[in-house]
């Protein structure tokens, strides 16, 4: 209840000038009490503060009686009288402080966090009175409920009145005051150093348990509400400090639980790394080990069994600090042998009397031992220790599948069904960790033809299903697909290291076939488009491109099966590759299936090719993101030895007629504009006597100790892989090109030289840089390599201008043609308009019509005289031309001109149309 809550509906009542005189006199004499010497005159005067005070501490006053607490304390130890003082003010401190004013809150909070400070460093007076009373009110702290008392005036424990030397007097100077809400308590305490405070106490209460127990209790409190508080006890070192005092005589039986608690805390709260370190000292480790063997041996109620878990969870997480000393301490050797039991017979002392009954804590400290062999793996002094207590074996018996319900021996206790399939899930989540890294063990325990046998069982039709109650068995609920996920990963991260007697020996018991028709199965499902399905389909194209890519005779088993298989993916695209799905690796993992699987061996080459995989890998390069171009090129180029590629690189086409020239010399310039090298509009060289392939100088930082930049680079970005494609392909009779295309092509068949170039420039920086001065001879032959780079720009310029000016002088020549076109259409249309409106005229007005046939009349008569083939060139009728075409000829103009007309009788509504050539 805070402050405004418990404000009264009445105006408060100024107290009496009588009243406030006593107090100040009380004060007063409370602030000479270190001048007095009679042990009755300090009694007198605390007891009469006291009363005073029943209902809390004044905040103006919380630096006075830090002072007198102080005196009490350390007069407590020879005078016992002094022992009722204190706790009777620390009883009082439990209730919420006053104040006179709103403003008391902020003006004396550093009066509060050191008053909060010096009440936790009363617990070195050795009377367990105090103590308790110490503990108690910083409990009390988080206790949210405000006495009843400055309500109604009875007190909230006892349901009494307080006794007072004057009630009513004492009743009017209450009214006047408030108390501060519990936050503003909890804020201060946890800026005092309380919790440090109490820690280092924990040496003072060894043979307190009770108080102990109380102590705990509370530093468990403040622990769990305050990072701050967190911070402060582990700068005490806390977390050894708890740990080496878990085990000490406790005849409640709670000491363990609230120590474990409190490191629960601190590992929650406070710095992880910070606490495992403390935790990680031989003497922390023999403590834990013998808490953690006391809970696994003499407890079975729940309660004990969740503890053991919990000490469990914490000495995993010390595993996971390279400086813990599990292994010297010959603690992880003992829990070895609970890795191992019950799945291997052993005659260990340790499980004599250990008995497991398989219920869930038993499980949960079963997956918390396997999960503590991974975290382990990485000490070399760990994996001996597995191969001595025969770890493999068991891990490798805990993933076989399930028995048959018939084959099960009756009476025989073991783990049921749903928990099996989480310890198979587990125990497969840990082999792919520590397979790869104890391979001999992994082989001679036979964990290929094991994994194998579980991969049968995975795809089998049996009417066992998942129940997906385990972490590791996402997406695998009414289904066996978890399973062989793991499976598929345990395979995976064993092919990755390239073993060839692991390689080997699968590739014997026919897994490339196997894996193959795994991914053509899970394809034709029409359910099989989710993240788990994915990676498994990812994954089990690695674990080929592992098996096939140094062996030709594994790449003749891929065979036709393998080739239709990397098709149909390679037909989907990659439309979803940004889908978050995983669609993205398995386009990656496709491509590489194709380049470790296919490339180099002529048979695979031929039919990939015959079934248009060219064509594939090209139109996902154009629909690829630009992070997939380097290993789709890659594959190109190592395609592009087999003859029949270069044809089919030749001969694709994209939906909008580009060619694969035209592609590759896009992804040029794209990739150039990617590095920041400098280009003119057309793509040209701007700057030849700067570097031509890349932005500056100043990109690379020479040093002999450092390989060549410009070496490096060509394995960094695409250029050199283009180049090497069009090595191929040629550089002359490319199809599907403009200008600007001819300008970058240009670019592209001088890239070794620019590039060699480059090089012999870093070659004369580093010797400048280190102060090498070559021979004048060397010198010269230097200086003149280092300009040929720069004379073979300056042609390359030269060579793309004209480009350009013929690329020019050609867009010039077709748009005079465009021009001559239009004129003549025009004058088409004059023509026309000119014959109809002579035609409307002869029709329409007789006089005009008998004049056209006179002046007919008149020019028969005068061409008589002509020969027979001069006359039968001229029509009876008026015609209409039309220019249907004009072409240049070598004669000068206007003989050069050669246009083809038709032509057609003015007065037939049908005109018929013939061709006849002009030379004009």
């Amino acid at each position: 209840m805070d402050s405004a809550k418990v404000s009264l509906r009445k105006k408060p009542q100024i107290p009496a000038a009588a009243d406030r005189s006593q107090l100040q006199e009380v004060s007063a004499r409370s602030l000479d009490l270190t001048k007095a010497h009679l042990k009755e005159r300090h009694l007198f005067v605390l007891k009469k503060l006291l009363k005073r005070s029943q209902i809390g501490f004044l905040l103006k006053d919380l630096s006075d009686v830090t002072k007198i607490l102080n005196i009490c304390a350390d007069k407590a130890n020879d005078h016992p009288e002094y022992v009722p003082i204190l706790c009777e003010a620390l009883k009082i401190c439990r209730s919420p402080f006053l104040k006179e004013k709103t403003s008391d809150e902020l003006n004396y909070a550093q009066d509060v966090i050191e008053f909060i400070s010096h009440m936790g460093c009363l617990m070195r007076v050795s009377d367990a009175e105090v103590k308790q009373q110490i503990v108690e009110c910083v409990k009390s702290f988080y206790n949210n409920v405000a006495p009843q008392q400055l309500i109604d005036g009875t007190d909230s424990a006892t349901k009494t009145k307080p006794r007072t030397l004057c009630p009513d007097r004492f009743s009017r100077l209450s009214l006047s005051l408030q108390p501060t809400s519990p936050g503003y308590r909890l804020q201060l305490l946890e800026l005092s150093d309380v919790a440090q405070t109490l820690l280092l106490s924990m040496t003072t209460v060894e043979n307190q348990p009770t108080i102990k127990l109380q102590l705990l209790k509370t530093l468990q409190i403040l622990s769990g509400s305050s990072d701050r508080n967190c911070a402060l006890i582990l700068n005490a070192q806390g977390a050894e400090t708890i740990c080496l005092h878990m085990n000490q005589p406790d005849p409640s039986g709670q000491v363990l639980f609230h120590s474990s608690e409190i490191l629960w805390n601190l590992l929650e709260r406070g710095s992880k790394d910070e606490v495992t370190a403390q935790l990680s000292s031989m003497e922390c480790i023999e403590s834990l080990k013998e808490a953690f063997f006391h809970q696994l041996m003499s407890n079975f109620n729940p309660s004990d069994l969740q503890l053991r878990n919990d000490l469990l969870v914490i000495i995993t997480l010390i595993a996971e600090n390279t400086n813990s000393l599990l292994i010297e301490s010959s603690f992880a050797k003992q829990l070895m042998v609970f890795v191992t039991f019950p799945e291997l017979k052993t005659h260990n002392p340790l499980v004599r009397n250990f008995k497991l009954r398989f219920n869930s804590e038993d499980l949960k400290m079963k997956k918390l031992l396997l999960n503590l062999l991974v975290l382990m793996s990485k000490d070399l002094a760990a994996l001996q220790l597995y191969k001595e207590e025969q770890v493999m074996p068991a891990l490798l018996t805990l993933v076989k599948p399930p028995a048959a319900k018939s084959e099960r021996q009756s009476g025989l206790r073991y783990w049921s069904s749903i928990q099996q399939e989480e310890l198979q899930l587990q125990a497969l989540a840990t082999l792919s960790t520590i397979a790869p890294l104890m391979l001999n063990d992994y082989m001679s325990c036979q964990g290929n033809a094991r994994l194998l046998l579980l991969l049968d069982w995975c795809i089998g039709r049996d009417s066992s299903v998942g129940d997906g109650h385990s972490s590791h068995g996402t997406g695998g609920r009414g289904s066996k697909k978890a399973q062989l996920r793991h499976c598929i990963r345990v395979l995976r991260s064993v092919t990755s290291l390239g073993e060839e007697s692991v390689i080997q020996d699968l590739c014997d018991q026919g897994t490339i076939t196997q894996l193959t028709e795994i991914v053509m199965r899970m394809e034709a499902s029409p359910d099989e488009e989710d993240a788990v399905s994915l990676e498994i389909k990812s994954d089990i194209q690695l674990i080929l491109s592992a098996l096939c890519e140094s062996d030709m005779h594994r790449k003749e088993l891929f065979a036709s099966e393998g080739v239709e298989m990397t098709l149909h993916f390679l037909k989907k695209g990659s439309d979803k590759f940004y889908g978050g799905l995983g669609h993205n690796k398995l386009i990656l993992s496709t491509v590489d299936c194709v380049w470790s699987c296919i490339v180099g061996c002529y048979t695979t080459e031929d039919y990939f090719l015959a079934k248009e995989g060219v064509f594939r890998l090209l139109d996902l390069l154009v629909s690829s993101p630009r992070c997939v171009h380097g290993i789709v090129l890659a594959t190109l180029l190592e395609l592009c030895d087999n003859p029949n590629t270069l044809t089919d690189i030749r001969s694709w086409r994209d939906e909008s007629g580009q060619t694969a020239s035209k592609l590759l010399l896009q992804l040029w310039r794209l990739e150039e504009e990617e590095l920041g090298v400098t280009r003119n509009k057309h793509g040209g060289i701007t700057e030849p006597q700067r570097f031509v392939l890349r932005r500056n100088q100043q990109d690379t930082q020479l040093s002999a100790n450092m390989p060549s930049a410009a070496v490096l680079e060509m394995s960094e970005n695409l250029r050199s892989k283009i180049y090497s494609i069009f090595c191929k392909l040629g550089f002359l009779d490319l199809p599907g090109l403009s200008s600007k295309d001819y300008v970058t092509l240009g670019i592209v068949r001088r890239y070794l030289d620019f590039k060699v170039g480059e090089v012999w420039d870093e070659i004369s920086t580093e010797l400048m840089l280190e102060g090498l001065r070559p021979i004048s001879p060397d010198r010269e032959s230097l200086r003149t390599i280092c300009k040929i780079p720069e004379d073979t720009a300056r042609m390359m310029i030269t060579e793309q201008n004209s480009i350009l000016e013929q690329q020019e002088k050609e867009d010039l020549r077709e748009e005079e043609l465009m021009y001559t076109e239009i004129k003549s259409h025009w004058k088409q249309k004059e023509l026309i308009a000119k014959s109809w409106d002579s035609l409307v005229s002869r029709t329409s007005n007789y006089e005009i019509l008998k004049e056209v046939k006179a002046q007919r009349k008149k020019e028969v008569e005068s061409s008589r005289p002509l020969k027979d083939a001069d006359a039968a060139f001229h029509s009876a009728e008026h015609l209409v031309g039309q220019v249907m075409a004009a072409e240049n000829s070598d004669a000068q103009a206007p003989a050069g001109l050669k246009l083809t007309l038709t032509r057609g009788p003015i007065g037939s509504s049908d005109v018929e149309e013939k061709q006849q050539p002009m030379q004009t």
